[in-house]
């Protein structure tokens, strides 16, 4: 499950990590632009740069189309790094050439930043305007700065993710919905017949039930947006910022209702399926998150009292 687009802005010490790393790669190639970037399923974001006083056109937070970035040619399954000593004699970069020119950029190193589970998270760069060479040793010194960044990362990731399913957790949900003032959609999530399968199929297969709903879930919020949470048990949060015309949020909760009612023959006859609560909320509004679950859960349990597999607001 690739980082979301500012989830590292939760990560304690990050910034002063970035600029760490950043400090410590221009030890070893003093004369280039070192920086960092993060990816996104459409986008690279510049996270962080070494200086800003440099004629390569580059700045922080600056985002680009992740197809019209030379880092996109990055094999990330062999985690090889990407050097290109001279991009004016690269009949293979044709496509962005533009791009590059605007830039102002003409010898580039980029050493792929991979996550414990293999995902990418982005890339440590390292850029000059002028063609010129990369010594092994400072390609070498790269790949291991990259690599300290990347155990940092999943330490971080761990502390906001359910062990058992991957998703966000608890502390992720309050910490992400604190950082947001837009207004959304909280979706309140708990399974039907879930005490049923782990009483008679064993607690082995519950767990394999709990991580093909978080496998579901993550599939819907990349689709839909938002973020999805295991809160606990069987229950489960999926929270859609910017979402609150109420016939576009009861096509979602009937989306939601599809994805996790349909299983196979043994799980069916268990009556395995899901009931939704749903509270909309207001723009920078003084709810307190305790207050919607509670909201959400209460209309979770009329959705129950309705016979379940059904959402209530």
């Amino acid at each position: 499950m690739r980082i979301q687009l500012n989830e590292w802005q939760l990560y304690k010490n990050f910034d002063e990590l970035a600029n760490d790393i950043l400090d410590m790669a221009k030890e070893f190639l003093p004369d280039r632009l070192i920086y960092l970037t993060s990816f996104t399923e459409q986008e690279q974001i510049i996270l962080k740069l070494s200086e800003t006083d440099t004629n390569i056109q580059l700045h922080e937070g600056m985002t680009v189309p992740l197809q019209e970035t030379v880092c996109n040619r990055i094999d990330f399954a062999s985690n090889a790094p990407l050097i290109f000593e001279d991009m004016r004699k690269e009949a293979k970069l044709d496509d962005l050439r533009l791009t590059l020119i605007q830039a102002n950029i003409n010898a580039y190193l980029g050493v792929p930043i991979l996550l414990a589970n293999g995902d990418p998270f982005g890339t440590l760069c390292a850029a000059h305007s002028e063609a010129s060479e990369f010594s092994a040793k400072s390609i070498e010194m790269l790949q291991r700065i990259a690599k300290l960044f990347s155990y940092y990362l999943d330490l971080e990731r761990m502390a906001f993710r359910d062990a058992l399913t991957g998703l966000y957790n608890r502390q992720f949900l309050f910490r992400n919905y604190e950082a947001v003032s837009a207004a959304g959609a909280l979706f309140f999530l708990d399974l039907d017949g879930f005490k049923q399968i782990n009483d008679k199929l064993g607690h082995d297969t519950g767990d394999s039930v709990l991580r093909e709903v978080a496998v579901r879930l993550e599939k819907f919020v990349q689709h839909h947006g938002g973020i999805a949470v295991r809160l606990g048990g069987d229950e489960f949060i999926v929270n859609m910022m910017d979402r609150t015309d109420v016939d576009e949020v009861r096509k979602l909760a009937e989306g939601l209702l599809d994805r996790l009612s349909t299983w196979d023959a043994q799980l069916e006859a268990l009556r395995l399926s899901v009931s939704i609560g749903i509270v909309l909320y207001a723009a920078n509004g003084d709810h307190k998150l305790d207050s919607l679950l509670k909201h959400a859960d209460n209309a979770l349990y009329r959705a129950k009292a309705n016979g379940k597999n059904t959402y209530q607001f």
